[in-house]
């Protein structure tokens, strides 16, 4: 038997001939309706298979000996900035006491007159920290303790900032200054009297280590006296000096990295989960008070959070190529060469009291007592989540999905299309026959 034949009675689909076939106009009209639908559902079809969702997935958080960087811009109405210190310190023993790098302060006018920025080398109170005009030969005293490791000169402190060092490194208070050379040459008292009515905005970014720790921002240099961290309180507390008090806004504070706004822009929609929750529940946060022994703590759990795009993968990603984080400068830290995101979430409580002890009475609860004692000033306690959440870019068919999809649309529709024809046909025909009779 010829293949021809063989192959011809395998023919699922046999053919009518030209002569035996009839077209009516109701079939014409179910064709043209079905060739349309067909191109919407493929349309959509199409639309859905190039449609790009983020996927949440969580997992345990596997990385270790990791770093972060947290990022703030606080303002204090009404307290100087040459009063304020930023100190780090977390459970691996690690401290950062009086942390400048990728920190500015920024000296802001008095409350009543607006609260503007002020030209901060204008109103330096360290201006003459070199003092280029003495002699070669000249050693400064430093009144008791030795002098400090990063003196400009071994041995010696010739300037008021590093007689201010050498205090605090024997963990002695300071004052203002009265009866030491340097500062009284460089008028230090005088320019701490004349920024007592300013504020200060603290801003920048600094690094942590990826364990349980804290930072606060609390008045005066702090130094260690036997195993507690205390503050040189003097200066804050002198009535002389103003009255001074915590009154503070947090303009804004994250861990990590901040999506781009063409990344939000791209898939922030009411549809993504991630980016409607992405937000720093910190920011905009206004706390007042008239007690210059006050203490406000916020307690934040801290959540590893990671962003994929599409396309994305662990081989040749930063990921891969290891924590690399004191490689980067602050504020670039998580962010990847191949689009990808690594920063954290966090979610936060929040606890305020007065050093003075007393009970919440003001707020309607008697039965809350506080201790008394402590340092003032805002604390952040943060403790990092064992899970970890990864937000992966993915299509949301594969092209075979869409293939598949295509045939069941052309499929569907056409038999639905060839039934609805067959019906309107018989009917028509059965009503023709009727009407002959």
């Amino acid at each position: 038997m010829p293949a021809k034949s063989r192959f011809t009675r395998l023919d699922a689909f046999t053919k009518t001939v030209e002569d035996a076939r009839i077209r009516t106009t109701s079939g014409g009209i179910v064709t043209i309706t079905s060739l349309l639908i067909v191109l919407y559902l493929v349309w959509g079809e199409w639309s859905d298979y190039r449609r790009v969702v983020v996927h949440p997935e969580l997992i345990v958080d596997k990385g270790r000996g990791e770093r972060m960087e947290i990022h703030l811009n606080i303002s204090f109405p009404r307290i100087p900035c040459e009063l304020l210190t930023l100190d780090v310190m977390d459970v691996s023993g690690e401290q950062q006491t009086g942390v400048k790098h990728g920190i500015q302060k920024v000296q802001l006018a008095p409350a009543i007159e607006g609260g503007r920025p002020v030209d901060v080398r204008a109103l330096d109170l360290h201006a003459d920290k070199q003092a280029d005009h003495l002699g070669p030969d000249y050693c400064g005293e430093c009144y008791g303790p030795p002098a400090p490791a990063t003196a400009s000169k071994p041995g010696c402190c010739q300037t008021c900032e590093e007689v201010r060092e050498a205090y605090a490194a024997v963990s002695w208070a300071f004052g203002k200054g009265e009866g030491v050379a340097q500062c009284e040459r460089e008028h230090y008292s005088e320019k701490l009297q004349a920024q007592r009515d300013q504020g200060c905005r603290i801003e920048g970014g600094f690094r942590v280590n990826k364990v349980i720790g804290n930072f606060h921002i609390a008045p005066g240099r702090s130094f260690s006296n036997g195993m507690m961290h205390v503050h040189d309180l003097n200066n804050y507390l002198d009535p002389s000096q103003g009255s001074h008090t915590f009154t503070h806004t947090i303009h804004h504070l994250r861990f990590g990295p901040q999506l781009p706004d063409d990344l939000s822009k791209r898939v922030g929609g009411k549809t993504i989960a991630w980016t409607n929750h992405h937000l720093n529940p910190l920011d905009s946060t206004e706390q007042a008070t008239d007690d210059a022994a006050f203490n406000y703590m916020y307690f934040l759990k801290v959540v590893s959070t990671s962003y994929y795009p599409l396309g994305w993968s662990l081989r040749g990603s930063s990921i891969d190529q290891g924590d690399s984080s004191d490689l980067v400068s602050i504020g670039q830290h998580g962010l990847g060469p191949d689009g990808s995101l690594e920063t954290h979430q966090y979610s936060v409580t929040s606890h305020k009291r007065s050093l003075q002890g007393g009970s919440d009475s003001k707020e309607g609860h008697k039965e809350r007592l506080h201790a008394v004692g402590g340092i003032p000033g805002v604390f952040f306690s943060y403790d990092i989540s064992p899970m970890k959440v990864i937000n992966r870019e993915e299509r949301t068919k594969t092209f075979t999905g869409f293939l598949t999809g295509v045939c069941a649309i052309v499929g569907g529709t056409l038999t639905v299309a060839a039934a609805i024809d067959r019906g309107v046909y018989e009917g028509a025909t059965r009503i023709k026959k009727l009407h002959q009779r």
